[in-house]
């Protein structure tokens, strides 16, 4: 047994109360034809009324013939071209899948309609409210999410972990840390830490003074007094603060300047020299094998799968506000830029375009198909509940002209005749 929807349940209760009128006027006409011919001897003038009744019941039930006949037999009586719906009901879907290709599924019909939608407009002017922003941008984190669970983890991994390594294996690693030598340099960067270098050696002293004194005094011959041992060693010591704070203190001291020339010429045989470049291939080609870059190449995909699947889960996330800021950037640019708009207007009817002219046939073949798959009694019982009201009243005016008719056409016989 079928079950309604509360929507077809009105519908089904409106089309049993036009039935029941439709009816009732048959009856009604029924009624008065009876009473005109029992009382036409005493009164000519009820042969018009009876006329007119003739007619209307001959025109009410050849219309609810007509009208039965569209979904089921007549009485059930199985009279040829009856129970049409039923019986041609695979016909009807194709011919109706036919209809709304031809007619409907056009790149003129869609371009037309969506030029006046004007959707690079709307779109933007509802982007760019903050609220609507929110509900996109948990539309977009559902999709990604969606998208990172139904992808194969392992073909993911290895794809990533070759397009990184094939990456690094095409990128020579000695020029590639001269260049960044040059870059520290050009900032003077390679002078802070110089800097940095100086006043951690001061501080290394210091920390180690006595240790210092302590090796001076194992390494001294046992014959050189002890106080002779200290003034060597704290002149030693002396000596060695001053030429930092000199070195730390003077931008231009030779020693600064002999290191940067060290370090330029460095950097150039980073760049040229084949035993450097060699080397450093060998390192990276050391470093790709090690077994703890390995295991992080390995376990980089799932890291970055559970971050971002924790992200899109999280309304308050990095990754959920800046998709959110994004979309309302995007909203307010549509929204005030005119040639935005025209270019995503132009790419929405391109896109709709190609999906019309590629797979508008698809459209007609799932209406056809599912027609097919309904069952005949079903199926007319299904159109009769969309359409058996507006139905009725073809039978309620068949009534009315064809009473109507029958009494024109016995008013004119009694004139000519």
């Amino acid at each position: 047994m079928q079950i309604l929807s509360a929507n077809d349940r009105d519908r089904k209760a409106a089309m049993q109360r036009m039935k029941r009128l439709a009816l009732a006027l048959l009856g009604f006409v029924t009624v008065v034809f009876l009473l005109a011919r029992w009382q036409e001897p005493h009164h000519s003038w009820l042969a018009y009324v009876g006329a007119f009744a003739e007619a209307a019941m001959v025109g009410a039930l050849a219309d609810w013939f007509a009208v039965t006949a569209l979904f089921r037999y007549p009485m059930g009586l199985p009279i040829p071209h009856t129970a049409i719906i039923a019986h041609r009901k695979d016909q009807i879907g194709e011919s109706l899948g036919d209809f709304v290709q031809e007619n409907f599924l056009t790149r003129e019909v869609v371009n037309d309609r969506l030029a006046q939608a004007h959707v690079g407009q709307r779109l933007g002017t509802w982007l760019s409210e903050p609220a609507n922003a929110v509900r996109a941008g948990e539309a977009v984190a559902d999709t990604l999410r969606g998208s990172l669970e139904v992808l194969d983890d392992s073909d993911v991994s290895s794809a990533l972990q070759g397009m990184i390594e094939r990456k690094i294996e095409a990128t020579p690693v000695a020029p590639l840390i001269g260049r960044a030598i040059d870059v520290a340099m050009e900032g003077d960067h390679h002078q802070r830490l110089l800097d940095a270098v100086l006043e951690g050696l001061a501080h290394f002293l210091d920390d180690n003074r006595t240790t210092f004194r302590s090796r001076l005094e194992s390494e001294s011959p046992w014959w050189v007094p002890e106080p002779i041992d200290n003034r060597i060693f704290d002149k030693i010591y002396s000596a060695v603060h001053r030429f930092l704070d000199d070195v730390g203190g003077d931008s231009r001291h030779e020693v600064r300047q002999a290191i940067e020339r060290q370090v330029v010429g460095f950097t150039d045989r980073l760049r040229n020299d084949p035993v450097l470049l060699a080397k450093g291939e060998e390192l990276k080609h050391e470093l790709l094998a090690h077994r703890d870059v390995r295991a992080w190449l390995d376990s980089l995909w799932g890291e970055v799968k559970r971050t971002t699947l924790v992200a899109t889960d999280d309304p308050t996330s990095e990754l959920r506000q800046r998709i959110e800021r994004s979309l309302v950037g995007l909203g307010q640019r549509l929204r005030d830029d005119a040639e935005l708009q025209q270019k995503m207007d132009d790419w929405v009817q391109r896109a709709v375009g190609y999906v019309v002219d590629h797979y508008r046939g698809e459209v007609a073949d799932i209406i056809s198909s599912t027609v097919a798959k309904w069952d005949g009694k079903a199926t007319a019982d299904r159109l009769e509940l969309q359409v058996g009201r507006d139905l009725q009243f073809i039978r309620i005016n068949g009534t009315l002209v064809g009473g109507l008719a029958g009494l024109v056409i016995f008013t004119l016989s009694r004139l000519v005749f």
